[in-house]
């Protein structure tokens, strides 16, 4: 018998009512504001994760343990960004909603915008770390409040002081560093020092994972549009992604990954790896 050809995530097979983890693509990079591409990081990591064993190694556990459900991309508005972060965040709040945990692959880091705001209703006491090169805290960019350049800094506007938690930043204006500085956001430049002490603070609270994949070295990931000399290694980022698993993390999302700028495949092998073990250790405590 023939059957219709539906390529997924690796692993993520499974119906939606059966499954308790959701992974769908937001292909949108309408505000990058040095190279564009990120759009095309979710339809290439679904072929690409077909290289990878569903199996890790790293934490005895394999895909197939858990029934993981892939909701496709979304049919964003590039020619409205509000409109966009709109879409993203109705589809977020339908997956939260029926009490499954969205886990969201960008896509340039505004689009973790759209998904924050349905966290944050569903969860009011939301906090958000973030895993990241850039400090995204700028108040606009070239005149325009809703950039990837901004994006954590409406993330504050919607969650307020004491509530986001930076990690890996290297890069950003004097003014960010300032306004920071200034105990709106707790950031930890450069690594992931101090991660254990914020996972203790947040015990028992609801959590936002966003990992900007630039948190990476470009020796490491260097399909991006903002690399960053000076980044952590991947057994760095896998090591942090552990540590913060232990929470309760209600949703994720993994983004900007760039892969035409890294014809040899490697930044989009990196990339599904990340979300393949991000992804067991949220299923292992569930």
């Amino acid at each position: 018998m023939l059957n219709k050809n539906i390529e997924t995530f690796l692993g993520f097979d499974a119906e939606y009512q059966e499954s308790s983890f959701v992974v769908f693509g937001a292909p949108f990079d309408s505000t990058t504001s040095f190279r564009p591409g990120t759009r095309f990081a979710s339809k290439v990591m679904r072929s690409e994760s077909f290289g990878l064993e569903t199996y890790s190694p790293y934490q005895d556990a394999d895909l197939t343990d858990y029934r993981l459900f892939d909701g496709g991309d979304l049919e964003l508005s590039f020619g409205n960004t509000e409109r966009a972060l709109e879409q993203i965040e109705q589809f977020t709040a339908k997956i939260l909603d029926d009490q499954k945990i969205p886990c969201m692959i960008g896509g340039e880091h505004l689009v973790t915008l759209g998904a924050v705001r349905a966290a944050a209703k569903s969860y009011p006491d939301l906090h958000v770390i973030q895993f990241d090169a850039h400090t995204d805290l700028r108040e606009d960019y070239l005149d325009q409040r809703l950039s990837h350049a901004t994006v954590i800094r409406r993330v504050w506007d919607l969650l307020g002081d004491n509530r986001i938690y930076q990690y890996g930043i290297r890069s950003g204006d004097r003014p960010e560093f300032e306004w920071a500085a200034k105990q709106h956001v707790f950031m930890n430049k450069f690594n992931f020092d101090g991660l254990e002490d914020t996972v203790q603070e947040l015990q028992g609270k609801p959590v936002y994972l966003t990992i900007d994949l630039d948190v990476l070295d470009p020796s490491v990931f260097p399909g991006t549009g903002t690399p960053e000399a000076g980044g952590v290694s991947f057994m760095d980022l896998l090591t942090a992604i552990l540590t913060v698993s232990n929470l309760n993390i209600v949703a994720c999302d993994v983004n900007e990954l760039s892969p035409v700028y890294d014809q040899s495949g490697v930044s989009t092998a990196v990339a599904c790896k990340v979300v393949r073990e991000l992804t067991i250790a949220l299923n292992k405590k569930l």
